[in-house]
């Protein structure tokens, strides 16, 4: 399968005044934008933090959209994370440190919804995002993929407008630099996940599962200006791997050394 099977709807397309979520899984019609919306809105049912095109009922009712608590589907994962931002933490101002965060997790979700995808968590420096639940992708690697080169091209040049001297102390003295520089890395694997609902106390869904946990390690071992594609994922996009190289890397929790693809956007 190649990006050339991979369609995006205009973002203010028909398909924009409803949720795609309920459309795709349901085929319900759910109103989130216009004059319709408003008494779907009386009733919390408004558009999704994960994704503005889909709704409330995606977000917290999973059990009423697929009438059970979970199940398997085929998805892309992706993570992101800021690489050195521990150590920055113990050298910034909070106040210049938040900023950072704001933007890097505002340009990341920009990217994930221009493809489709939902920002699923947000972990401070870092997030989850599915693609091809809820919101249906003809190929969701390849969305999850250009999604990740935006965001390396987004956070960049965010980053670079802050002007950050990751040698810096708060109190201006000079520290050791962190290693790599200041950037983000990503990982990417796609294949059978369970998404739903995993907590007695929380109503919005996730994914688990070993595509999640591989996923994170290779962001995990994703050096800053690095999406790391497993090699599953890339078969799928190998139009989107030209040039790239493959390297071999051994990940906590896995027996067996990984292959994964090394793309860096410039």
């Amino acid at each position: 399968m190649t990006t050339a099977s991979y369609e995006k709807a205009p973002l203010h397309s028909s398909r924009g005044t409803i949720c795609q979520g309920c459309w795709d899984q349901m085929h319900v019609p759910i109103p989130i934008r216009g004059a319709l919306a408003l008494p779907f809105r009386a009733f919390g049912i408004t558009r999704s933090k994960m994704n503005p095109n889909i709704c409330t009922i995606c977000e917290r009712a999973f059990q009423y959209v697929k009438k059970q608590r979970h199940v398997t589907a085929d998805a892309t994962i992706l993570f992101a994370d800021i690489r050195g931002f521990t150590n920055l933490s113990e050298r910034m101002d909070v106040v210049k440190l938040s900023e950072m965060v704001s933007l890097f997790q505002g340009r990341c979700a920009e990217a994930i919804w221009a493809h489709d995808g939902i920002v699923n968590k947000q972990m401070g420096d870092g997030l989850m995002a599915i693609f091809n639940f809820p919101i249906v992708c003809t190929n969701h690697v390849a969305a999850a993929i250009l999604a990740a080169q935006d965001i390396q091209r987004n956070c960049s040049a965010a980053l670079r407008s802050l002007n950050i001297d990751p040698g810096a102390s708060p109190d201006g003295a000079q520290d050791v630099r962190v290693d790599g520089g200041i950037g983000v890395g990503v990982g990417i694997h796609s294949g059978d996940v369970e998404i739903g609902e995993f907590s007695s106390f929380r109503s919005d869904f996730t994914a688990i599962g070993g595509v999640v946990n591989l996923a994170a390690r290779l962001e995990s071992q994703a050096a800053a200006g690095e999406i790391l594609v497993s090699a599953a994922a890339a078969a799928q996009a190998e139009d989107l791997m030209a040039g790239t190289h493959t390297r071999s890397l051994v990940l906590k929790g896995i027996e067996q050394p990984v292959q994964a693809r090394v793309l860096v956007t410039h």
